[in-house]
């Protein structure tokens, strides 16, 4: 009920801003059950408590939570009660389910807090279980020294607004504790309850800067654009023109060592093709096909043999594959008597495809031509736009 009070609640923001974190000190005082099987209303005692806390954040926080005064403990059946001293130190995380469900950052006027933590009980002065009057197997696990356990806790508080400086709190928690903290046995631990009202002062609050408030209008504004316009223009084009003329072609194929085959030569295919292509275009062109061997490599009479069938093979792709008449074709081979690039070795390992006659060819001829295209100008317009404008 009272997370939906605080979800449904008008919270306001502070006009330094939303708070981001505090440090506080609180005092509690309540009272505690210890259970057991006993009357438990006769269990009751007091018991008080002082915290340091701080939150990091509007949702998560710290606390060192120190509890402390009497337990209480008994035995119906012959209505005898004791009760001993504790205390107890925790250190407690708290999570602010107001600001984590709603809206973070905001002062609600209540908050609910979820809290657990851990830490240890230190319990003593116990006689007045000694001094009772029972057989001693009714409390064969009394403890005469002082007693330190570990305590696990979980709780709820609700907590006023902690922009104020002064704060007002009521807190419920269940301690789990060790089995023997109220001197019987039950192969569990023993669970102690308190409930406290608190008084807290918070110092040290952090505030992050409050959001400005904006108003949206519309004005006029004026901007110098480019925009695209269409114009006539003369430029240059090259138009390509077919002619016959007299001319000399030449085209490299070149082989690896010891390699004869035109099919596994480098730019046999585009080469032949092409020096083909423009013998087609011709009617008194004459082509020569020469292979070459590189001297650095072999002997004059193996190198001579390569460089033959290097050119016949060639010779015959020409012949075969792109219908040339052999008539017109000249075969040679020069061995490696003639180098015809002393630079690189292994480049005279090749074949020169030269052809020389009246060739059909393409040139380009520069002609001006009228064309439409887009031209940017420049032109200022005016447009509404909308802006904000922040409200002092």
């Amino acid at each position: 009920m009272a997370l939906l009070m605080t979800g449904a609640a008008t919270a306001q923001d502070d006009s330094r801003g939303t708070l981001k974190s505090y440090s506080y000190v609180e005092a509690q005082g309540g009272v505690q059950l210890t259970a057991t099987d006993a009357k438990m209303d006769k269990l009751i005692t007091p018991t008080a408590a002082l915290s340091f806390g701080h939150y990091f954040s509007p949702v998560v926080g710290a606390r060192l939570h120190v509890n402390a005064w009497q337990a209480k403990s008994g035995f119906d059946d012959i209505d005898k009660y004791y009760t001993w001293k504790y205390i107890t130190p925790d250190l407690d995380l708290m999570l602010n389910l107001s600001n984590l469900f709603g809206k973070c950052g905001k002062t609600h006027p209540l908050n609910v807090i979820l809290l657990g933590g851990i830490g240890l009980n230190y319990a003593w002065d116990n006689d007045e279980l000694k001094d009772i009057n029972v057989a001693t197997w009714r409390r064969p696990l009394a403890w005469d020294d002082n007693r330190l356990s570990h305590n696990l806790r979980a709780g709820l508080r609700l907590e006023t607004n902690p922009a104020k400086a002064l704060g007002l709190s009521l807190e419920v928690n269940a301690n789990s504790l060790d089995d023997r903290f109220n001197s019987k046995m039950a192969d569990a631990d023993d669970w102690q309850f308190t409930a406290m009202l608190g008084l807290s002062f918070r110092f040290n609050h952090k505030y992050a800067k409050k959001a400005p408030r904006y108003v949206k209008k519309l004005v006029d504004v004026q901007e110098e654009i480019e925009v695209e316009e269409p114009v006539t223009v003369m430029v240059k084009e090259k138009r390509p023109k077919e002619e016959m003329k007299k001319t000399t072609v030449e085209k490299y194929i070149f082989f690896n060592i010891r390699e004869s085959d035109a099919s596994k030569a480098s730019g046999t295919d585009a080469a032949i093709k092409e020096a083909a292509d423009l013998m087609k275009t011709s009617e008194d062109a004459q082509i020569t096909v020469t292979g070459y061997a590189d001297k650095g490599t072999g002997t004059p009479r193996i190198n001579k043999t390569y460089a033959q069938k290097r050119a016949a093979d060639v010779t015959d792709k020409l012949v075969k594959e792109h219908g040339l008449d052999a008539k017109r074709i000249t075969t040679d081979s020069k061995g490696d008597t003639v180098q015809p690039f002393p630079e690189d070795n292994d480049k005279n390992r090749c074949v020169i495809v030269k052809g020389e006659g009246t060739f059909k060819v393409t040139t380009y001829e520069e002609v001006e031509v009228e064309k439409k295209e887009m031209k940017k100008v420049k032109k200022t317009v005016t447009r509404q736009v909308e802006v904000e404008e922040e409200v002092k």
